[in-house]
């Protein structure tokens, strides 16, 4: 059988994805080298909007791509995945143009890989930040097998007012009012779900006030934290310290690269650089929001 020329694949008819396609977008990720994650992709797939190319030969998806919306404000784009066998061949073009041009004046955000970002920018897109992904056994650097946290002193010094514990129903409310200024975009629809998609969901108060939030997912073999939303880089520490003692897993966290302090902590707690991403806008001059208090997404395809 002839494989298709790359004029006659840039010619596939491209659809709308649905949760029939877990496994095939599954299959996507791990031809990739990618964790499966049909957990994360049951997410992406119910709160955002899939696109894809069913591959000629057959065979499940030749590539995919999904859109998480906020309202008219913003659209994150992420999965952008091509098979092995049809890489270098003008689909993930093809799926980034199909994109742009159906969400014509709205905003778009993504995390760009290396490999990525030429595509981008010939596009129109602008690199804005970086987001560096740490991973392994936290807890693992410090003596006796715990992570050395002190606050640094530019910090505030004590952590004492600040207390965390597990999400109530309740919560949401306020963690939506928390959410809002930091992210920039009303992502309720989104946050709505993160009960039923994480392991854990973890508040921080300081005097009865919600101060941050942060979830802890599985993906693969390790444990994700993401979101992380906090006041300070202290309280940020405080939410990933009570996420990271409830699992014996390892962890991962892409955190904006700007949050220098946390990145030092987390090197000192035992997780170790991983990769890299650069953040890249379209139609806005940067990300929206609060970047102090924006210290992780939830994954990198929902901005």
């Amino acid at each position: 059988m002839h494989s298709p020329s790359p004029h006659s694949l840039v010619e596939l008819p491209i659809r709308r994805l649905n949760r029939g396609d877990l496994v095939p977008c599954a299959d996507l990720c791990e031809d990739r080298g990618w964790p499966r994650d049909e957990h994360r992709w049951g997410l992406l797939l119910s709160a955002g909007t899939g696109y894809g190319i069913d591959a000629p030969d057959g065979k499940g998806l030749a590539a995919t791509c999904l859109t998480m919306p906020y309202g008219s404000d913003l659209t994150a784009v992420g999965m952008l995945l091509v098979a092995e066998r049809y890489a270098r061949r003008g689909l993930a073009r093809r799926l980034m143009r199909h994109v742009m041009e159906t969400l014509r004046d709205t905003p778009l955000a993504l995390y760009a890989t290396e490999q990525g970002q030429p595509l981008y920018e010939d596009l129109g897109f602008s690199p804005v930040g970086r987001a560096e992904r740490v991973g392994g056994r936290f807890g693992a650097g410090g003596p006796d097998g715990f992570p050395s946290a002190p606050p640094s002193p530019s910090l505030p010094a004590s952590r004492s007012s600040v207390t965390t514990r597990p999400a109530a129903a309740d919560d949401l409310r306020a963690l939506v009012r928390l959410d809002l200024p930091v992210f920039g975009a009303d992502r309720t629809h989104l946050l709505a779900r993160l009960p039923a998609f994480s392991d854990r969901l973890q508040v921080a108060e300081e005097h009865g006030e919600l101060v941050g939030y942060a979830a802890l997912w599985p993906s693969g073999p390790t444990e994700v934290v993401g979101p992380l939303i906090a006041r300070d880089t202290v309280v940020a520490q405080a939410l990933v310290a009570a996420l990271g003692a409830t699992t014996d897993r390892p962890l991962r966290v892409d955190v904006e690269a700007r949050h220098e302090e946390l990145l030092g902590w987390l090197a000192e707690s035992g997780l170790e650089p991983l990769s890299r991403t650069t953040v890249m806008t379209y139609g806005i001059p940067d990300l929206p929001g609060d970047a102090a208090r924006r210290f992780a997404p939830l994954t990198l395809a929902t901005g």
